[in-house]
């Protein structure tokens, strides 16, 4: 026996490992305002268009499913239909590819990361991002990832379980003895939690949204306090 209460973590990777999409999406918005002389401010836009981007992706698993790039098109095309906008939707989206391949990374995500490698405990990478997009920006911070599971490589979007049933597939672990952290509670804390896994959410600041209510088995502030859940469990 380990002696752990967990036998592996499952950790979400934008906004919890590195930084989540609020100045990108912001950024983007900013340019269809200018573009199309909205008057709107970037916020606004932001927050609706992840609202939207939130139904079109729980719509977009197993056999209806679309990858990021799809997901945020059309997301981008029925939200701007509110405000009577009509534009071409990849020349906007496209750009925010070079973001998700090489995000800054929180501050407590490497030093959390080595302690549970010293441990000797996998992390496990679920991401609800294209797979390329994703190998990628683990390569560029040379993060020490056991295992991922994109939603394009599940075609699955958490919160919906096939995405957690692959994870759990590919490291051979049962749903009590696996750990489950992430910044959504609509995406994380719901989906780990319906597979009958613990769920930990990370209060992070810039997200842009969440529609979520789920409530987590243990609130932490930093992905350092891991350790001591992983070791002790969510007392």
């Amino acid at each position: 026996m380990s002696g752990r209460q967990f036998d592996v973590v499952f950790m979400d990777f934008y906004g919890t490992v590195a930084a989540g999409d609020r100045h990108i999406v912001e950024q983007t918005c900013e340019r269809v305002i200018r573009d199309q002389e909205m008057s709107i401010t970037a916020r606004e836009l932001a927050d609706h268009w992840g609202r939207e981007f939130f139904r079109v992706a729980d719509e977009s698993n197993h056999q209806q499913f679309r990858n990021l790039f799809e997901c945020e098109c059309l997301s981008l095309i029925n939200t701007l239909q509110h405000y009577q906008v009509t534009l071409a939707p990849a020349d906007y989206v496209r750009p925010m590819r070079d973001y998700f391949r090489q995000p800054p990374l929180h501050s407590d995500a490497q030093p959390a990361m080595n302690r549970l490698v010293e441990l000797g405990v996998p992390i496990c990478c679920i991401s609800n991002i294209d797979e390329e997009d994703l190998q990628a920006a683990i390569r560029h911070h040379a993060l020490p990832f056991t295992d991922w599971v994109s939603s394009e490589a599940a075609r699955s979007y958490k919160p919906d379980r096939r995405i957690f049933e692959q994870a759990l597939a590919q490291t051979q672990v049962a749903p009590q003895r696996a750990l489950h952290v992430g910044d959504s509670l609509h995406s994380d804390i719901g989906g780990a939690r319906a597979v009958g896994i613990t769920a930990v959410w990370i209060e992070r600041d810039g997200r842009i949204s969440d529609i979520g209510r789920s409530a987590p088995d243990r609130r932490v502030s930093s992905l350092l306090e891991l350790e001591e859940i992983v070791k002790f469990g969510c007392r």
